[in-house]
């Protein structure tokens, strides 16, 4: 059966068409495998020792992510202590999801087996969709709940379920306590639907109770933020500050199209053409101009490139259901050479994306040559350095007098290196305090604290607010990431001129 015909069916009865189960399945079964081989590589990503320390500091909100992770790589931590293994299979198992889904919404978008299959494909060669989901972060699990969401929309157009709208209010919930991009979607949404319909979805009541819900659910974390001065919101600036590193505004499109790899790049180019021109997909469109007000607001607020990667497994799938409708009416001859060209590709993708999975021996893997390919490569070089760090430190405290080490107190740079400490050495070492993000939330070293291990702090700091300082140790790892584990130096401070409640204050960023 055709894709045509496949919709002719799905408009007349109602029901979507089979699913190519079996095609699919051998996907997200390689994809599974590439993860879990994946994850079992290297060590904890810096971000994930940062969800373990907030994990041990349970809150209903943090400066800079809600509670969703930090709860979660708790859970993980006590079934494994210490097994990062097992922290990050969630998100093997919500990546994976993200791949059947792409194929299930280009069934909704009444894509015949062929489409599907391609779009499963499509997800599954992304670089960045497939291999975010080999450690615990916000994005993975933010970018699956996005596609969570946009498949109960589009499922909603087709069937006019409205106990569809409500999951996706109940799902956004959820997303609300892991990142604050989503209502970025509602908005679009609905402008979009407004223009290009259909309008009644705005106006469906069990939309409106999922909206209240929201809000119940996200209040606790809403007034977390609103007593410390909303520190999220402010993270929006230095966000916008670390994009110039990777090309800032001008390389926005092209970047954040290069992240779903060749053939995703072409299914994502011609999905938004086809959301927004083919007749067939005319009931969608809205969702088409969604992805472009989405870009437009990224663009101008100065977002990263991947704020938008929740809606690739939409357009991924109308990109795969117009592509295969467009070789439909082609030709014989011109139709083999397009399928052929998408093979090729395909192929290409895939062979870039097993290149790309991180399989070298550690021995193997080149210090970063500047601080933007550390940005770019972040997923690699922010796993190394942890036990350099954690045993210079400890190394440093050791050489404080008995009399020292009573009162002693870690202060570091950044809050990877504070979590780091947290998770491998706490046990060891006195407490451990980081002004950096939201580390600097969990508290500041009490003014009784006779001594100050500081790790990596700018020395200027040090001089202005001690009276003694000196290097007791160095962190240079051979590979890590710049600024956490290399070159970092390890000061003794002694002789706090002021008291911490005025000097905490002026450390602490984001």
């Amino acid at each position: 059966m055709t894709d045509t015909a496949d919709r002719q069916e799905l408009t007349a009865t109602g029901a979507g068409p089979p699913m190519a189960t079996i095609s699919v399945g051998v996907i997200a079964v390689a994809s599974s495998a590439v993860l879990v081989f994946s994850t079992s590589r290297y060590d904890y990503f810096g971000d994930e020792l940062y969800f373990l320390a907030a994990g041990r500091r349970p809150s209903f909100g943090y400066a800079d992510q809600g509670p969703v992770l930090p709860m979660l790589a708790r859970l993980m931590d006590t079934i494994a202590p210490g097994n990062f293994f097992v922290l990050r299979l969630p998100v093997v198992a919500l990546t994976v999801l993200g791949i059947v889904l792409c194929a299930v919404i280009a069934r909704e978008l009444g894509g015949g087996p062929a489409a599907r299959v391609l779009a499963a494909v499509g997800y599954a060669t992304s670089p960045f969709l497939l291999l975010q989901g080999k450690m615990l972060t916000t994005n993975a699990v933010d970018t699956v709940l996005w596609v969570v969401i946009t498949w109960l929309v589009a499922r909603w157009v087709r069937t006019r379920r409205d106990r569809l709208l409500l999951c996706a209010a109940l799902v956004t919930a959820v997303d609300m306590q892991v990142k604050w991009l989503i209502p970025f979607f509602w908005i679009g949404v609905a402008a979009s639907s407004l223009i290009f319909g259909p309008r009644e979805l705005v106006r469906r009541p069990l939309l409106w109770l999922g909206g209240v819900i929201v809000i119940v659910a996200t209040a606790p974390s809403l007034i977390w933020q609103a007593r410390n001065d909303w520190p999220q919101l402010s993270m929006g600036q230095v966000i916008s500050g670390e994009q110039g590193i990777l090309g800032g505004r001008a390389l926005f499109v092209p970047l954040a199209l290069l992240l779903a790899g060749y053939l995703g790049a072409a299914l994502l180019i011609y999905g938004v053409w086809a959301l927004m021109r083919s007749s067939s997909l005319r009931p969608y469109r809205f969702l088409g101009a969604s992805v472009l007000i989405l870009v437009a607001v990224f663009l101008v607020i100065g977002g990263r490139i991947y704020y938008v990667a929740g809606m690739y497994g939409v357009v991924l799938a109308a990109g795969a259901v117009g592509l295969v409708e467009l070789a439909d009416r082609l030709n014989p001859t011109p139709r083999r050479l397009a399928t052929g060209a998408g093979v090729v590709l395909a192929a290409v993708t895939t062979g870039y994306v097993l290149w790309s999975t991180p399989w070298r021996d550690a021995a193997h893997v080149r210090p970063p040559v500047d601080d933007a390919e550390a940005a770019v490569n972040i997923g690699v070089y922010g796993e190394f350095g942890w036990p350099e760090l954690t045993s210079a430190v400890l190394q440093a405290y050791e050489s404080l007098t008995r009399a020292e080490r009573a009162d002693a107190v870690i202060v570091t740079d950044t809050y990877w290196q504070a979590s780091a400490l947290d998770q491998f050495d706490r046990d060891r070492l006195p407490r451990i305090y980081s002004p950096s993000r939201g580390f600097g939330y969990f508290g500041m070293p009490p003014d009784n604290a006779s001594a100050v291990i500081a790790v990596g702090v700018n020395d200027d700091f040090l001089h202005w607010d001690f009276d003694h300082i000196e290097p007791v140790a160095k962190v240079d790892s051979r590979i890590g990431y710049p600024g956490n584990s290399q070159n970092v130096i390890v000061w003794k401070c002694t002789a706090l001129r002021y008291p911490w409640s005025q000097v905490w204050p002026t450390w602490m960023h984001l």
